[in-house]
């Protein structure tokens, strides 16, 4: 199943188009993208069985946000082997770092991003997880049945503000409006023949620049559940950008920032894509 916003609508999507959720459902279901994982399970219980009637044709640009304004925003750091060597930092071995990207810099899957002036903004395609049930001490053989689904994102970072200072501001330079772009839907784990095994990237004007498999992440999709929900509640609807392979402008030589004028277009095969383009401010 894939579920997402379509202007500003919940909206299930199908071969044949979208349907909206509150007419489908004669209003059980009301049409807030963000509330319906407050009652996934209800939800999911429904959209299975429902008659969805008929599908409309949509435009893409037309995509919001699948989870617009989730309570919290995980972001998981070094959690591929390749990309703490090009960071030129050690591999984390008893959990990742973690930090939060603030909600307000979340956009959906086709934007125009406004690049910081006088910056150094950096790409990370990354596979994103959307929680529909409250999670509390869960463990990692658990932790799937917690996760509404998947979605694709870019930790779009501007690397001066990251790092300046006399201590890193990873959560402000990860912030700025349209750094963190997500959908283009929830597409729900059982889509998928293997969910911890999926193939990611992203291109910068047709150039590939990043390309990996979640299968190479040091902690897998569980393993992060596990060790987030040990230290505090994760609630429905929130979002884990779990962390991006090798291929960042900061690894490279000589490094590389995303110019006005360039499209960067992020995907992970059986979900979908992300499109931005960026203007200077």
């Amino acid at each position: 199943m894939r579920i997402g916003n379509l202007s500003g609508r919940l909206t299930l999507f199908t071969e044949q188009g979208a349907v909206d959720v509150d007419k489908a459902s004669a209003g059980r279901f009301g049409p807030d993208p963000q509330a319906v994982y407050d009652v996934w399970d209800e939800f999911l219980s429904w959209a299975q069985g429902a008659e969805l009637g008929e599908a409309v044709s949509f435009d893409a640009a037309d995509l919001g946000a699948p989870t617009p304004t989730p309570a919290q925003v995980f972001g998981i750091g070094l959690n591929y082997s390749d990309h703490a060597a090009e960071s030129k930092l050690g591999v984390p071995d008893k959990f990742p770092p973690v930090f939060t990207k603030f909600r307000t810099s979340i956009s959906g899957p086709v934007t125009t991003v406004t690049l910081p002036p006088g910056g150094h903004t950096d790409w990370e395609v990354e596979l994103v997880v959307v929680i529909g049930r409250r999670a509390e001490n869960v463990s990692a053989d658990d932790a799937w049945s917690y996760v509404a689904g998947l979605t694709v994102g870019q930790d779009i970072s501007e690397r001066i503000r990251q790092t300046e200072g006399p201590a890193p501001q990873f959560n402000v330079g990860k912030s700025f409006p349209g750094f963190a772009p997500i959908g283009p839907w929830v597409v729900t784990p059982d889509e998928f023949d293997n969910p911890d095994d999926l193939e990611l990237g992203c291109a910068i004007d047709g150039e590939s620049v990043q390309h990996s498999r979640t299968s190479l992440l040091i902690f897998s999709v569980p393993r992060v559940i596990e060790g987030l929900s040990a230290v505090l509640p994760l609630l429905p609807g929130d979002v884990i950008f779990t962390g991006t392979p090798a291929g960042v402008g900061l690894g490279r030589n000589p490094q590389r920032w995303l110019q006005p004028g360039e499209e960067l277009v992020t995907y992970v095969t059986g979900i979908g894509e992300l499109r931005q383009r960026f203007v200077s401010a």
